[in-house]
């Protein structure tokens, strides 16, 4: 189904669909005590939205950390599976736009930084198997956001073009990505690292939280009957 000219929405996962950037925070401090380092959101914030690889070695760079990168990934993967079931809530209005797709019967997608792992564990854990069928890791294309990689393999496992598709964002090394896949980008900032302003230079298409998203989808809906 078509919905507003959109064949199908992409959406970003932490951030944008749950408010896992505190639980990040938490497995982030932990490494980084472990290692006699302190954490710093200046420095953590730069790297928001980059797949957990350019991550940690953008963390590295910046804390002076020596262990490999295998390693704290497996420290913050498990730590975050730990706390997901658990601790893991819908940004405000997830539910209800994902509801609201499903009823029409929109194709969706994840396309996220995070690794398999963690999609998964997300996904189940709001019991949305059935919506996020098709869920894409920056972990299997060659580069990842703000890189539109993620974004374009997505598409093709969905079998949209790229220009068919919504693509939701939070942050604006995400929203750069979906512009580079040459998707209508809407972008809705989470207040824990990025600011409205920030995203308005990536997107012209800004909103407070996906409650705003959805009436907008629905009222562009309503106009077109």
């Amino acid at each position: 189904m078509t919905l507003n000219g959109y064949k199908a929405v992409i959406f970003d996962m932490d951030g944008l669909l749950v408010d896992s950037e505190p639980l990040w925070a938490i497995c982030e401090r932990d490494l980084l005590d472990r290692r006699g380092k302190v954490w710093a959101a200046s420095i953590q914030n730069k790297f928001v939205g980059l797949r957990i690889a350019d991550f940690l070695r953008g963390m590295s760079a910046s804390y002076g950390l020596s262990d490999p990168v295998e390693i704290m990934r497996d420290e913050l993967e498990t730590q975050m599976c730990a706390l997901i079931p658990e601790r893991a809530t819908p940004r405000p209005g997830a539910q209800e736009l994902v509801d609201y797709l499903q009823a029409n019967g929109v194709p969706c997608a994840i396309a996220s930084s995070s690794g398999q792992v963690i999609i998964d564990k997300v996904v189940e854990s709001q019991g949305w198997g059935q919506v996020f069928a098709t869920r894409v890791t920056g972990d299997i294309v060659p580069n990842g956001k703000p890189a539109p990689d993620v974004y374009l393999e997505a598409a093709r496992q969905l079998g949209v073009a790229p220009a068919d598709c919504l693509a939701l964002e939070d942050s604006p090394n995400g929203a750069r990505a979906a512009v580079a896949a040459g998707m209508t980008t809407f972008a809705v900032p989470d207040p824990s690292h990025s600011h409205p302003e920030a995203l308005a230079a990536v997107t012209p298409h800004v909103f407070d939280s996906l409650h705003e998203v959805l009436e907008l989808l629905r009222t562009r809906a309503n106009e077109s009957v």
